[in-house]
């Protein structure tokens, strides 16, 4: 069983979508690459090597171009959700951005009508189940993450399960500033996540679960350098969600091998798996898992734990919960 909970629409473009949508796109600049050229594209989404959380996502942005129409948003749902099911999960959440892709003409509804729209043709083509996590940006405006919230419950129930607060932490650590979008994502009854102690210190994690009410938390790698914070985390029962891959590349950590994973798993601490942005990172879930294993040593007991933990924590709908979780091996 592969849950795979922190995963993000912008970085999951095919490079030979991008190629093919970008022949339709305007001109980028002098500085991009030509159109059409696969190879070209592929190194302008991919990272060079670990630096810090601002240009993690800096590079992330580079394909945020070719969401520029309803079609391409469409498609690049669509496929996000095949190629999950290809790397052998058994359902996916997909969070993203809805402010990032507004354009003229096209407001935060048509954005996410048409991302739920593909997230639904992917689960029928591919026959996984798989939900969409709308995310508000820690460096949009109060306004503006208030209506990403209201446009996540308008479309609840219809595609969208969570609600997000994702974005440059290390830039933008305070909070506060966001209760009122999380308030209006509870009322409407919606997961609540948020990219927390990614880049700030452990105890904002904490701040995100008594402040914002969520019930899992992004990264979170600097929760375990805190002691208060990592006895917190294991005692309220909030769930991490990992993604050991991208905290080396944003620079949470000095080398994969410190990645804390074992050390939230040894403290008690609630865990799920995630990619976060694979064609970024060119670590999927699938090689994110084999971590666990091959670095980590984490045995096949400790990884059908994982699974166990991630599908009580997904947002997902019962009946859904119901189906994976027949499917379970037997403890």
């Amino acid at each position: 069983m592969r849950l795979n909970l922190h995963t993000h629409l912008e970085g999951r473009l095919r490079p030979a979508t991008a190629a093919e949508l970008a022949l339709d796109l305007p001109d980028l600049g002098p500085s991009s690459p030509a159109a059409g050229d696969l190879r070209a594209w592929a190194r302008a989404l991919q990272l060079d090597g670990p630096a810090d959380l601002t240009v993690y996502l800096q590079k992330v942005a580079a394909s945020y171009p070719f969401f520029g129409s309803e079609e391409g948003l469409h498609r690049i749902s669509s496929e996000a959700v095949q190629d999950a099911a290809a790397d052998g999960l058994d359902y996916l959440e997909l969070r993203f951005g809805p402010a990032n892709h507004v354009r003229p003409g096209r407001d935060l509804d048509a954005v996410t009508r048409a991302v739920c729209e593909g997230v639904a043709e992917g689960m029928r083509l591919s026959g996984m189940p798989a939900g969409v996590v709308v995310a508000a940006l820690r460096d949009h405006d109060v306004e503006t993450n208030l209506q990403v919230a209201r446009v996540a419950a308008r479309h609840a129930g219809n595609g969208v399960v969570g609600f997000d607060l994702a974005g440059d932490e290390l830039r933008f650590p305070e909070l506060e500033p966001h209760a009122g979008a999380y308030a209006i994502a509870r009322a409407a009854g919606l997961g609540l996540t948020c990219h927390a102690a990614e880049a700030a210190p452990g105890r904002f994690a904490r701040q995100a679960a008594e402040l914002l009410g969520v019930t899992r938390i992004g990264h979170g790698a600097h929760v375990a350098t805190d002691p208060e914070a990592l006895r917190w985390a294991a005692d309220s029962g909030v769930v991490i969600e990992v993604c050991p891959t991208s905290n080396w590349f944003t620079g949470a950590i000095q080398r994969l091998e410190q990645h804390p994973v074992r050390r939230f798993h040894a403290a008690g601490v609630r865990l799920a798996l995630g990619d976060d942005n694979p064609i970024q990172t060119q670590s999927p879930y699938s090689a994110e898992r084999s971590l666990l294993s091959a670095v980590f040593g984490f045995d096949d007991a400790e990884l059908a734990e994982l699974d166990a933990t991630s599908l009580s924590a997904a947002f997902m709908p019962d009946s859904t919960r119901a189906a994976l979780s027949a499917r379970l091996p037997l403890s």
